[in-house]
């Protein structure tokens, strides 16, 4: 994945999605009419959990579907030609995008979660968010009945800013291709990540959610890294050290890997342990026996744990993440989230910490 197409995929999000080196060609499906039966029958059975009782995802529409043929017609021919487009193609469904794996995955967890806590409302909630107009939600209900998707909330801003509305659904995690939206988000104290389409797509569990975690700047603050930055490798080396036993500050993703740690307790209550469909992970270049003790102790500290540790002491993520097959893999740093594409992983980048102004260099050794 070139940086230049990793680039293009966080244009502004009033029009679709540009491809990012996808290996489909972000065509349309032709028909509809078979799943979108069998979809009415398995929604007829459900109902949407209230929003501050669930675990909200918002995912936009451009990471949820491939929406490139769309996007060229949005360039060339204006925001008009755009929503007649739309209508005009409104019995065709979108194919799935980079987010599709994801959101299905959460579905499968949830439907676990319904045959052990039948009342329970604590599911995950899937939110459809969308600078669209409201003419082009006919097409998006098409494709959600198409692909047989439990979504139920949209939000169709049509070119409005989507972040209060985030808000009041009491959002836990936020997936856009916009990643001014992100950062916005982000500031606003909402988990949030840009996605991109990798260059080739790796086969990921039906039946198991995977979320890999890097550690700074995404479950943890950036204290660590602003070190590194600021003054190498040793300095680092020698802060961590000196700071083993003082509790790392929260990353922006922190909350979200909390959520996701209530809902696999309530699997282990009924004796799933072992074959829990929810398995995190945490993927960090920082080393082991120099630096890891710290985050493994912070994350203790905080009632939390990650299923699986790897401290790569600097070395690539990607082949790690490529056994791994997680559904999304979350990052600062777009060299990290670059490599893991490259390999096949749902990569999504956190533009969050001191690393947004600094460059990542091949020669770093450490890292997060």
């Amino acid at each position: 994945m070139s940086l230049d197409s990793v680039n293009a995929a966080t244009a502004q999000e009033a029009g679709p999605c540009p491809a990012v080196n996808a290996t489909t060609n972000g065509d349309s499906l032709s028909s509809w009419e078979e799943p979108k039966g069998l979809y009415h029958q398995n929604a007829s059975t459900k109902n949407s959990p209230k929003p501050e009782n669930a675990v909200t995802i918002a995912v936009s529409s451009r990471v949820l579907f491939r929406t490139e043929k769309e996007d060229i017609v949005f360039r060339e021919k204006g925001v008009e030609e755009y929503l007649n487009y739309q209508v005009e193609h409104e019995m065709e469904p979108f194919a799935p995008g980079p987010a599709f794996p994801f959101i299905k995955a959460l579905e499968a967890v949830n439907t676990r979660l319904r045959d052990l806590y039948p009342d329970s409302e604590e599911l995950f909630d899937i939110v459809l968010v969308t600078y669209n107009h409201a003419h082009v939600g006919v097409r998006l209900i098409n494709t959600i009945n198409y692909h047989n998707l439990f979504i139920e909330r949209f939000c169709m801003t049509g070119g409005s800013s989507p972040i209060g509305y985030l808000k009041a659904f009491h959002t836990n995690l936020y997936l856009s291709a916009d990643s001014e939206k992100v950062r916005e988000a982000l500031a606003e104290g909402i988990a949030a990540a840009t996605m991109f389409t990798p260059d080739k797509l790796t086969e990921v569990s039906e039946t198991q959610l995977r979320v890999a975690f890097d550690g700074d700047a995404v479950l943890f603050s950036d204290e660590s890294e602003r070190i590194y930055k600021a003054h190498g490798l040793d300095k680092f080396f020698e802060h961590e050290k000196e700071h083993e036993n003082k509790l790392l500050d929260h990353g922006p993703l922190k909350g979200f890997l909390e959520a996701l740690g209530k809902l696999q307790k309530k699997f282990y209550a009924k004796g799933h342990r072992l074959d829990c469909p929810i398995r995190t992970y945490l993927v960090t270049a920082r080393s082991a026996a120099s630096s890891g003790i710290r985050a493994l102790k912070t994350l203790r500290a905080w009632g939390l744990e990650t299923d699986e540790a790897l401290f790569l002491a600097g070395a690539p993520k990607g082949p790690m993440l490529e056994k791994i097959r997680p559904h999304i893999y979350f990052d600062d740093q777009m060299f990290h989230v670059k490599g893991a594409a490259e390999m096949g992983t749902i990569a999504a980048h956190v533009p969050y910490g001191i690393a947004q102004k600094y460059p990542h260099k091949k020669d770093m050794g450490k890292a997060k």
